[in-house]
């Protein structure tokens, strides 16, 4: 797994190693998050730079990485799992990118209230078929996470329908993992 584009290109992130069976980290592959952006910034037209990220169900943190590389100015990290913090961490430090980032322990359906600015890109990739991705993008607006109009990019196991307060952009399948691109309706 590595940086596949901006400041960042070619670094290399941690590996999994053996990991933690009970962790179920599948970090998206560099193809598809090259696939991912490309679609971001040629056909959605989602500006980058200056963009605020929140990575839910962030894993390694591959994606929020990859936005931050591409000039995305902060990052926040949501995961619960201590062996996804881990990696996340250690990616984080091969980055240098620890005055532009958050890592919070939490679980992503139930993020409470935001105590600072609202994010306008959001990276959602919950583990597949559990119902898991609505119910932390419900969260997410409840608690005022998302910036009026931010962009949604989730990850999952079968296309998915944009939850009230959503439109659907564009739908992706990539392997076995369809990629929904959802807009936050404005305020």
């Amino acid at each position: 797994m590595r940086i596949i584009g901006g400041t960042a290109r070619g670094l290399k992130l941690a590996d999994l190693g053996a990991g933690d069976d009970a962790a179920h980290l599948r970090p998206t592959s560099d193809r598809m998050r090259e696939a991912v952006f490309n679609l971001l910034l040629n056909s959605l037209h989602m500006p980058l730079q200056g963009a605020r990220v929140l990575d839910l169900f962030a894993g390694t943190g591959a994606l929020g990485l990859e936005a931050l590389s591409r000039g995305a100015t902060h990052c926040t990290f949501v995961d619960d799992g201590a062996t996804a913090r881990a990696l996340l961490r250690q990616n984080i430090e091969k980055m240098r990118a620890m005055g532009i980032t958050k890592v919070f322990r939490r679980d992503a359906t139930d993020l409470g209230p935001n105590r600072g600015p609202a994010f306008t890109l959001v990276f959602l990739d919950p583990p597949y078929g559990q119902g898991l991705g609505a119910r932390a993008l419900a969260s997410a607006q409840a608690g005022g996470w998302l910036a009026p109009g931010a962009q949604v990019v989730w990850e999952e196991n079968a296309p998915q329908l944009a939850p009230k307060g959503f439109t659907l952009q564009d739908q992706r399948r990539y392997g076995e993992s369809h990629v929904t691109f959802l807009k936050a309706d404005p305020a």
